[in-house]
């Protein structure tokens, strides 16, 4: 049996019993926070809007066995680039303070390993209004042949917004209009769509300088309040232009201060001077006062382009930019290339060397080089024959050619390099040749490769230089385009040792080391290889996992080698709370090992640890046995009239009084995995909040409850979104029934010239319900849908004074020539005769949806009914959409037909509110 409770407060224990074996995952999207509720777009289970600024709380409710685990994430991307980690994996994805990027769709996916995942979405859509911007352009034009000018102004509004803006233009108090004034024009460009719209004052006359206010609004969607921007156009107005005070380039030493002033010259309203850079921000230290930018101690990551703009949003912004340049001499570098003519790779006696030197010197133009032997001045001549390299083919790079190699050539020689500015330390670079200068030569040490080491190990990769100069050597990866653990492609060693800290896995693989041309011989590399084996423990699933079982029954707990290095495992070890109970090797054809218990007591309920071992360490998998029943699958039917929380606490009270009650429910038949039970809560109060919890009972004791707060709120809504359908039936007694149906899944062979092109929205994958009139269909045939029954119930014990009024609304379309008759009826409970509708129309509408409203009284329980008729012919499709029902007389229905109220006599409150208890897990 079950039992359910619910109370304004705190509520006893809901208990029902239900117990079923493993089952697939199921996962719906429920929301709460502050979504917004517009008028002009009822939002559905699929569309969430929200206000940019607000909390976004969307939950996850699954149902499953073993428990699924929940997943979030969003269309553009990964799931962490977007909202925090934390709430990832939860039921309930948290934001807040949402951000207009924060929008788009959200999935929730659902899996425990038994089927397909199970998946669903939801489409975020935030709102905002940015304040207006207003900018001006005048265009003066001669016309041919005659002795005038024609001053034109089009002053343009823009403000960045969702929904889209409506713009409106007012001149002082008078509101502008397109036609309200030959001078004045207002329109929209073409190729802005929509995103603008622009005031053109045409051939400006006194009566236009004036001040023009532009007011943007998204018609208070949201609560988001009109914005709007002044601008005074007098005929000083003028675009800006300005002047810098400095030179263009700017050349300093590093650690001086350099100020860059920038003046205006004119514009009106008075321009506002911004700096800008080209490294994309300006240094942290920089100082900006009024029109001058402060550079403090500059350095040589600060040196770029620097550019002062000026803007009163009248014609274009003024740019004035110079360049600053900050001198440095780094990387000085050495190569040494033997005879070219002759392709050798040593120095000989009697052949030509050639001493290259390089730096990296800014300005360029500045740079100097000069060349000394054992420490004294050198000159260019028939034998020492000293170039500068042209700058486009090897930028800072200067050459000694020795011709002719003699025994007295020997020597240290020098290559000095400066700046002709001054203040920058010279770089001087020392190259030996002699007898024992001789090309390098590469080899890896014994026991280096291949080398063998353990996961979040530090290593060091080896390979020993030989010869004279040692060369810088140049590590990369050997057997794939990967990048090495810095993240660069190649990576620099002075002394033939790589060091990695804390390697990983991915680091397994080959190595190359290989001289480069720098500080040695400009000859062909030479390059060895090293082998990185990377060992890790076992990595294993699942790595935790909670089991429920009945006593008596079977359980098998399965743990699974996904990688592991050495691959070869070498045992395995089952445990319960730290207790040996099974040990043993795998073999080479399985990847996995078992533990079962056959028949499950109280003493086999607990931790269960699966340690499986290879020389680097041990994976563990960790199942948790208990007799513990599952939750249940708690949903609602109707999720419109209720705000769904699924976190626990205090509720509101009306008078201060505590009322709770509990209902036993009973169940004469077994309850199999998947059947649904339902109970109606009724005499609910607006807007009272009311805790329901349900607890399964088994002899095995309490299970998981499950918990919601439901606060009633006196509405439904009802847009087809979902199967069920609302709770809505179908007639038993009519001729056909009404279908459910979207655009995006219709019958190619649908047909033509009647029905609608997508749901109230305009969405091609939303649902409505139509009736299709094509054969067999005859004129006259009836299809008429059902409501749930939605309750009345007095407020005293003496009974219903004065009657209730409830505003019944709904979209319909009914377009096409051969349309027939939609009705709305209401029915209420102990009603013997049918009355008449309540609201009728009849024959073609339009392509188009279109809302009725009617004031409905009702004086006991009752249903609504839509009955749609066929008309004479096949292009008659009737359908409808977005069903409400409110509490109150409906303010300001659109006009219909026939409609009439049905009068009686009483005053209380609405609904009754279906629970959806599903039962889909657990144990007998």
């Amino acid at each position: 049996r079950s039992l359910i409770a619910a109370t304004g407060m705190l509520t006893p224990a809901l208990r029902s019993v239900s117990f079923s074996s493993a089952a697939p995952p199921t996962v719906r999207i429920i929301h709460s926070g502050h979504a917004c509720n517009v008028e002009e777009e009822r939002h559905t289970e699929r569309v969430y809007t929200i206000r940019e600024g607000e909390t976004l709380e969307l939950t996850c409710l699954v149902s499953g066995h073993p428990r699924p685990q929940i997943r979030w994430t969003k269309t553009a991307g990964s799931v962490s680039d977007r909202f925090q980690d934390s709430s990832v994996f939860n039921e309930t994805l948290h934001i807040a303070k949402i951000l207009r990027t924060q929008g788009g769709r959200y999935y929730c996916k659902a899996e425990n390993g038994l089927g397909s995942p199970a998946i669903k979405s939801i489409r975020v859509d935030v709102y905002y209004l940015d304040d207006p911007v207003v900018t001006v352009h005048q265009s003066i034009g001669e016309a041919k042949e005659q002795f005038y000018y024609e001053r034109t102004v089009f002053l343009r509004c823009v403000a960045n917004s969702n929904p889209p803006v409506r713009y409106s233009w007012h001149r002082g108090r008078e509101v502008l209009t397109q036609g309200s004034d030959k001078g004045v024009e207002i329109y929209e460009p073409f190729f802005t769509q929509g995103e603008t719209k622009i005031l053109k004052l045409k051939n400006l006359r006194p009566q236009d300088y004036a001040n023009y206010s532009c007011i943007a609004s998204v018609r208070n969607v949201c609560g988001i309040p009109d914005r709007s921007v002044i601008f005074r156009l007098t005929n000083k107005t003028a675009s800006p232009s300005i002047k810098l005070l400095v030179e263009d380039p700017i050349v300093v030493n590093p650690g001086q201060t350099v100020s860059l002033v920038c003046i205006t010259t004119g514009g009106e309203p008075p321009p506002i001077l911004t700096w800008v850079s080209s490294n994309d921000s300006l240094p942290q230290r920089s100082v900006v006062k009024g029109g001058t930018l402060t550079l403090p101690a500059i350095t040589s990551d600060e040196a770029g382009v620097y550019s002062c703009v000026a803007s009163n949003n009248v014609g274009n912004p003024a740019k004035k930019s110079t360049t600053i340049v900050v001198r440095a001499l780094k990387k000085g570098r050495f190569w040494i290339t033997p005879d070219p003519y002759h392709n050798d790779d040593n120095i000989q006696i009697g052949r030509e060397v050639k001493i290259s030197c390089q730096v990296e010197a800014t300005p360029p133009e500045e740079l100097t080089f000069s060349w000394l032997k054992n420490g004294r001045a050198l000159r260019s001549s028939e034998r020492m024959v000293i170039t500068q390299t042209d700058p486009d083919i090897s930028p800072g790079t200067t050459n000694l050619d020795i011709i002719d190699l003699k025994f007295t050539d020997f020597g240290t020689y020098t290559c000095v390099a400066a700046l002709k500015g001054g203040g920058i330390p010279e770089i001087s670079i020392d190259v030996n040749i002699s007898s024992t200068t001789v090309p390098p030569n590469l080899t890896v040490p014994r026991g280096k490769s291949p080398l063998v080491a353990r996961e979040g190990d530090t290593v060091e990769l080896e390979c020993l230089v030989s010869g004279k100069p040692k060369p810088i050597i140049l590590w990369s990866r050997a057997d794939k385009e990967a990048p090495m653990p810095d993240g660069s492609m190649q990576m620099e060693s002075y002394d033939g040792v790589l060091r990695i800290v804390n390697v990983s896995r991915e680091m397994t693989g080959s190595y190359r080391c290989q001289t480069s041309q720098y500080n040695g011989f400009n000859v062909k590399p030479r390059e060895a290889v090293v082998e990185l084996i990377v060992q890790y423990p076992p990595t294993v699933e699942p790595v935790y996992m909670e089991m429920r079982q009945g006593l008596g029954r079977p359980v098998v707990m399965t743990c699974r080698v996904l990688r592991a290095h050495p691959s070869r495992v070498l045992r395995f070890e089952w445990l319960l709370s730290n207790r040996l109970l099974h040990a043993g090797a795998f073999d080479a054809q399985r990847d996995e090992t078992e533990y079962t218990i056959r028949s499950l007591n109280r003493d086999g309920w607990g931790e269960y640890t699966c340690n499986v071992i290879n020389e680097a360490g041990a994976g563990k998998c960790t199942f948790q046995v208990t007799g513990k029943r599952w939750s249940f699958a708690f949903s609602f039917s109707s999720r419109n009239v209720l705000l769904i929380q699924t976190s626990c606490g205090s509720s509101s009270v009306q008078m201060g009084l505590q009322r709770w009650w509990e209902q036993e429910i009973p169940v004469d038949q077994t309850i199999n995995k998947g059947e649904l039970m339902t109970h109606n809560l009724t005499e609910l109060i607006k807007p009272e909040s009311y805790e329901v919890r349900l607890t399964p009972i088994t002899r095995f004791g309490e299970g998981d409850s499950t918990i919601r707060i439901v606060t009633y709120s006196g509405e439904f809504h009802c847009s087809f979104e979902e199967e069920p359908i609302c709770m809505f039936t179908q007639d038993k007694n009519d001729d056909f029934d009404w279908t459910r149906h979207s655009a995006a899944t219709r019958d190619t062979k649908y047909t033509p010239n009647t029905g609608p092109s997508g749901d109230r929205s305009g969405s091609k994958q939303g649902f409505y319900m139509y009736i299709e009139t094509s054969r067999p269909r005859k004129e006259g045939d009836q299809a008429r849908l059902i409501s749930p029954f939605f309750n009345v119930a007095p407020k005293n014990p003496y009974g219903i004074t004065n009657p209730p009024a409830y505003c019944f609304g709904f979209f319909y379309h009914m377009y096409g020539k051969h349309i027939g008759t939609l009705n709305a009826f209401l029915k209420q409970k102990g009603q013997t005769t049918s009355e008449g509708p309540v609201w009728s129309l009849s024959g073609n509408q339009g392509e188009r949806w279109k809302q009725a409203k009617v004031s409905i009284h009702p004086t006991a329980s009752f249903q609504v009914v839509l009955e749609g008729i066929r008309g004479p012919g096949i292009e008659g499709d009737i359908a409808i959409d977005d069903i409400t029902l409110e509490e109150g007389e409906c303010r300001d229905p659109p006009p219909n037909i026939s409609a009439k109220a049905l009068s009686t006599s009483s005053h209380i409150w609405l609904l009754c509110v279906t629970l959806v208890l599903t039962l889909l897990e657990g144990q007998r």
